[in-house]
């Protein structure tokens, strides 16, 4: 078996000391500074010497004359100068990546050399993974598990290592992380816009506790395309509900299917809906009163009829009573699985998902049907009546009824 042996990347370094002669005090001494630069990046910091502008020598980076005092700086700064190549060695020895400023707070003994980008993700995980059913959903710990995932394998494909430190990030990075989630990955532009923001939550908790000097996110921009929502119109929502299923499976995702359309519940909603959740309203009438899983936010859905219907059906089964819930609701990937097999079925050839389903209720159901787009909001648990609107942009029919009372004015 042929082994492949790991190569290793060379890095430019050179050491600059020099004044800043306009910074001289009144004495007419100035600091000393170091200017690390390393493939072309540059780090600086002061040395904690001063000399008098007339005793430093620009050219051999060392102060002149023999006194006590110029042989002590110079000896100072032969000392950091073989401390800033042996850390570098340390560094390559280790195969660990490193950079000008890494070199820096190494010299200046800042443990911030100490924290690594993936380890701080881990421990960020770790968090939302303990809190999952109180502050997070299980949903947005994979998210965050996956994100990390792309992380630690772009940084294994860019920089040949297993992590990196986190003051490293920097804006290019994060352009970088951006191509390799559209390119090798193959997410859609939406998908990386969303990866990177979950990204840009950990360099935030680097950033607040100090572990790096700047945010790298604070020149970067990342916006969402504009994705036209599919939604089933009433003639394809009558297909299914009409449609003869002959298997117990089909017919019940059917159900729960057409229970989504008409109150606009996700799946993550519907599926832990219990009896205690349908109550009576202000109105007399049964309504659905629940928290959403995504954002907590309070959902108060009037039941309608077809609704009403498919919960009656479903009141007297005996797994639903122990269980405590109001419909038999499978894994979503079973759940999505069937709904497509239902769509073949009906000759439906739009992506059949929960999802569609409650832009469905949004649309079709009751933005087209006049109920004002607040209320429609309010129904959803959306906190944002502007991602509401982003529904009622596409309804041409509802469009083609407004314009024809217009159109009747003018005759």
């Amino acid at each position: 078996m042929e082994i492949i042996k790991k190569q290793k990347v060379s890095h430019s370094l050179s050491l600059l000391f020099y004044i800043k002669k306009s910074k001289a005090d009144e004495h007419g001494k100035a600091n000393i500074y170091m200017r690390i630069t390393l493939d072309g990046r540059r780090a600086e910091c002061s040395v904690s010497r001063k000399v008098k502008l007339n005793e430093w020598n620009s050219k051999t980076q060392l102060t002149l004359g023999n006194s006590v005092a110029s042989q002590e700086i110079n000896r100072h700064l032969g000392v950091i100068k073989n401390k800033v190549y042996s850390i570098q060695q340390n560094f390559e020895r280790d195969n660990q990546s490193y950079s000008a400023t890494t070199l820096r707070d190494a010299i200046l003994g800042n443990d911030k050399t100490k924290k690594m980008l993936l380890e701080i993700f881990q421990e960020h995980n770790d968090k939302v993974e303990s809190l999952i059913g109180k502050d997070f959903s299980a949903g947005t710990a994979e998210r965050y598990r996956t994100c990390k995932k792309h992380v630690a394998e772009f940084i294994k494909k860019k920089y040949n290592q297993n992590d990196i430190h986190v003051q490293d990030v920097n804006h290019q990075f994060i352009n970088g992380f951006e191509y390799y989630l559209k390119t090798t990955r193959k997410c859609a532009h939406n998908s990386a816009i969303k990866y990177i923001t979950n990204f840009k939550k950990i360099i935030r908790i680097a950033h607040a506790n100090d572990w790096i000097d700047k945010d790298p996110f604070l020149h970067w921009k990342g916006k969402l395309k504009i994705v036209e929502r599919e939604f089933l119109t009433q003639e394809e929502i009558q297909k299914i509900i009409d449609k003869e299923l002959r298997m117990e499976r089909l017919d019940q995702v059917r159900d729960i299917f057409i229970f989504c359309c008409f109150t606009g519940l996700a799946y993550a909603d519907v599926k832990k809906l219990t009896k205690d959740d349908v109550v009576i309203g202000v109105d007399g009438e049964q309504w659905v009163k629940t928290r959403r899983t995504k954002t907590d936010t309070r959902s108060n859905i009037p039941i309608l009829p077809i609704a009403q219907t498919i919960i009656e059906k479903y009141k007297d089964n005996e797994l639903m009573k122990i269980k405590n819930v109001v419909l038999p609701v499978l894994t979503n990937q079973k759940m999505n699985a069937y709904i497509k097999e239902i769509a073949d079925l009906c000759g439906i050839t739009k992506n059949l998902t929960f999802h569609l389903a409650r832009h469905t209720f949004a649309t079709t159901v009751t933005l087209s049907n006049g109920v004002p787009i607040e209320s429609v909001s309010k129904m959803l648990g959306h906190t944002n009546l502007k991602t509401t609107q982003h529904y009622a942009k596409i309804l041409d029919m509802k469009v083609s009824k407004d314009m024809e009372i217009l159109r009747n004015k003018f005759k």
